[in-house]
């Protein structure tokens, strides 16, 4: 066999990331906000998905409290691998195709093995943190809380020590899991790397490019909450904004020029 017909050797360094201005944020938005239009009916699809989900995270949550992590897990399993949908659209109409429902059906076929390994991470430390904050409230907390409605209450009205350490807490989670996230998904998805690779390139992404990032992950956290305020429904719409945009910050901070593309 010729040198140049072997199997690349695969990749072990991250490529390089770009640094850009804050004011990216709205670019992504509108470029996120153009592709949903031109794809309304795949891209709600996705969205209805999602909102679908919530709705059962949320029933498991009040009929049976204690699946709570098995039911966050899931969501935080499921998201990702449907995400990478919107990104298959993204990608075609980058290329000045019309995307259909069965590239997205390609991506979500494809995701459920090249991001399996990546899924799991998210799942473990999603369900290390629920379980952190169900051992500081069990052993730690002077209050009965048997149902959601009591760990509300307590959020709402407690002003103790183990509640600071508590969200400080949540905040270095939120704020790592953002910092692995933010362009890893779409490279998995996108190039043919491992997710280490993946990981580090998107931790690099963030390091590099400190207050847009920062920016980026308060819209995300902006759209969220507001999808939660409508009682899910937001997710309909902003679900598949955020994952096309999502798609735009990939391609304008990473160089995928020497990364090769997957072989399906």
């Amino acid at each position: 066999m010729s040198a140049d017909s072997a199997t690349p050797a695969p990749v072990s360094d991250p490529p390089p990331v770009r640094t850009v201005e804050p004011t990216r944020v709205l670019a992504w938005l509108r470029m996120g906000w153009r592709d949903l239009r031109s794809a309304m009916g795949i891209s709600l699809l996705h969205g209805l998905v999602v909102v679908l989900l919530s709705y059962a995270v949320l029933a498991t949550t009040l009929l049976r409290w204690e699946l709570v992590i098995i039911a966050a897990s899931c969501f935080v399993f499921v998201g990702p691998i449907l995400a990478t949908g919107l990104y298959a659209v993204s990608r075609k109409l980058e290329s000045h195709e019309q995307p259909a429902l069965s590239d997205a059906m390609s991506a979500w076929r494809h995701a459920s093995h090249c991001l399996f390994r990546f899924g799991l991470l998210l799942v473990f430390v999603g369900a290390w943190w629920v379980g952190l904050s169900l051992f500081l409230f069990y052993f730690f907390v002077d209050v009965s809380i048997a149902e959601p409605m009591d760990f509300l209450r307590y959020v709402l009205t407690q002003e103790d020590e183990l509640f600071a350490l508590w969200t400080i807490l949540g905040g270095l989670y939120a704020a790592v899991s953002f910092a692995i996230t933010v362009v890893t998904m779409p490279l998995l998805a996108d190039r043919d790397v491992n997710s280490w690779v993946a990981l580090q390139t998107s931790i690099r992404t963030v390091s590099e490019n400190p207050v847009t990032m920062v920016l980026w992950a308060m819209v995300i956290m902006a759209l969220t909450g507001i999808s939660f305020i409508t009682g899910m429904l937001g997710f309909l719409v902003l679900y598949p904004l955020m994952g096309h945009a999502s798609w735009h910050v990939y391609r304008e901070l990473v160089d995928t020029s020497g990364l090769p593309a997957h072989s399906n």
